[in-house]
């Protein structure tokens, strides 16, 4: 099974053509148009910024201690989420928003989980824009390092991807999958590193944070982009050879369970 499907040459013109029409149409008739995709994600910085840096009066180990390096470093975390939660909550009623494809034999549905990637990819550019922007105003410098970043998110995107294959084939199926997956993203953000340092948690508790296959990744992608520490390439390997094994797996469920899609909807 090839899990660049979308990238096939007969395939490829047709991916991007799907993600650039998802990307435009989220922001279709809003005054500010594209300009969202930049104010979103400042929005929700300044928020949870006000909620934890100022009312909570949390502070990240190893920063100065203001709330300002605070914000940078949940920023992350929460940029990197974002990519997994968009996928989650959306993937399970794909298809079933899309019922006037699946009875076309010939259009190639395994594209469409990689629509839903590539559009989350185009705001977290932008989120990851913002970032950069921020920490040049605020602190004066970026890391170098920040060029690393989309080897170190590049595991990221094969896990979603296949997420998005294996809930949008259970969604035709289990309508219920929608509903749970908003508290799941929920689950995954407040078990992760995104917002709690795990080091400072319980030893017991840090076992639970390190099995959320987030906090992985969100530690390297502050490690390149806001501490300036080269990523653990060892565990990028072994993040990617298992997000690309899923991948294919969740590959293969989808075209079983594609036998039915016509039947069931």
């Amino acid at each position: 099974m090839n899990p660049f499907i979308a990238f096939d040459a007969q395939h490829r013109s047709l991916t991007w053509e799907l993600s650039r029409r998802d990307v435009l149409g989220r922001y279709r008739g809003a005054s500010a148009g594209m300009a969202w995709s930049l104010i979103s994600p400042l929005l929700m910085l300044g928020v949870y910024t006000l909620a934890f840096g100022y009312v909570l009066k949390s502070r990240w180990p190893g920063a100065t201690g203001s709330t300002v390096d605070f914000a940078l470093i949940l920023f992350l975390g929460l940029l990197t989420h974002g990519l997994v939660a968009e996928v989650m909550t959306r993937s399970p009623m794909l298809i079933v928003g899309n019922s006037n494809l699946v009875k076309r034999i010939v259009f190639p549905l395994e594209v469409l989980p990689w629509t839903v990637v590539l559009a989350t990819l185009f705001h977290l550019c932008a989120n990851i824009l913002v970032f950069v922007l921020l920490s040049a105003l605020v602190r004066g410098t970026v890391p170098w390092t920040i060029v690393l970043l989309p080897l170190v998110l590049l595991p990221l995107v094969f896990l979603s991807v296949g997420l998005g294959w294996l809930l949008s084939s259970l969604g035709v199926y289990l309508r219920d999958i929608g509903q749970f997956m908003g508290v799941a993203s929920t689950a995954l953000l407040f078990l992760s590193s995104a917002i709690v340092p795990v080091s400072t948690l319980p030893a017991n508790y840090q076992l639970l944070f390190h099995l959320n296959p987030l906090t992985f990744i969100i530690d390297q992608v502050r490690n390149v982009a806001y501490w300036g520490v080269l990523p653990d390439w060892r565990g990028l390997a072994l993040y990617a050879a298992g997000s690309v094994l899923f991948s294919a797996l969740a590959l293969t469920v989808f075209r079983k369970l594609r036998r039915g899609f016509a039947d069931v909807l």
